[in-house]
């Protein structure tokens, strides 16, 4: 079973204090203990985030560790093996996505998505794994190509950025793929790349479905499951 969690904001760096998501991220493994680690590639490997990684999980029912690309483990095809939950961090999505395929990281992401390795993050975290998406990494937002593990395009911090929202919509009629998108504390769970449900650490964050119909866009509320 081939997994991805894309959240649209939350998760322990967002909220620190509210850990349903972090907690549903983890309730996936089938590993009695699985090993989650932190990819905080798009931050610049920024220390204060590494350190809330830890912080938020070394209390829970795992065994939490960090990949780092400044720093790289010696043997960096084993040690992605080990894991069982990768856990990738917001930040600048075009230089995460020219960082991973510089170190073939990408590829190995990808093999162990389809081993049946848990794939998760927020905001670049979750962005990353479709065909395009909307970023602000290099100026005003705009469209991106990304990794394509998951059909279609995303837009995180659906209600959390003024700018969010009407930016998606104009990059679609624009010719940007249909695709979901997530307020923050919303979360997509894709199971063999279709949409399984939506969930949210939040009582009314929501995901939606957004297309183009008849020259028009048009933005589909899906059922979103409070934790």
């Amino acid at each position: 079973m081939k997994q991805i969690i894309a959240m649209g904001g939350g998760g322990f760096s967002m909220e620190p204090e509210n850990k349903k998501l972090d907690h549903y991220i983890l309730a996936q493994s089938k590993a009695e203990k699985p090993h989650i680690c932190f990819i905080p590639t798009a931050s610049g490997d920024s220390e204060g985030y590494i350190e809330r990684f830890y912080k938020a999980f070394e209390t829970e029912n795992c065994l939490p560790g960090h990949l780092s690309l400044f720093s790289p483990p010696q043997n960096l095809e084993e040690f992605v093996k080990k894991q069982d939950i990768f856990y990738v961090g917001g930040g600048n999505t075009k230089n995460l996505i020219a960082l991973w395929r510089e170190w073939g990281l990408d590829k190995l992401l990808k093999k162990a998505y389809d081993e049946g390795k848990i794939l998760a993050g927020l905001s670049a975290g979750s962005l990353c794994w479709f065909e395009e998406g909307v970023t602000d990494s290099f100026g005003p937002l705009r469209g991106l190509s990304c990794l394509g593990f998951l059909q279609g395009s995303h837009c995180p911090h659906y209600d959390g950025e003024e700018e969010r929202r009407p930016a998606y919509h104009r990059l679609i009629k624009e010719g940007l793929k249909a695709g979901y998108a997530a307020d923050d504390g919303a979360a997509l769970h894709f199971i063999n790349g279709k949409l399984n449900k939506a969930v949210s650490s939040r009582e009314n964050a929501k995901a939606y479905y957004v297309q183009l119909k008849n020259g028009e866009v048009v933005e589909t509320v899906l059922e979103t499951h409070f934790l």
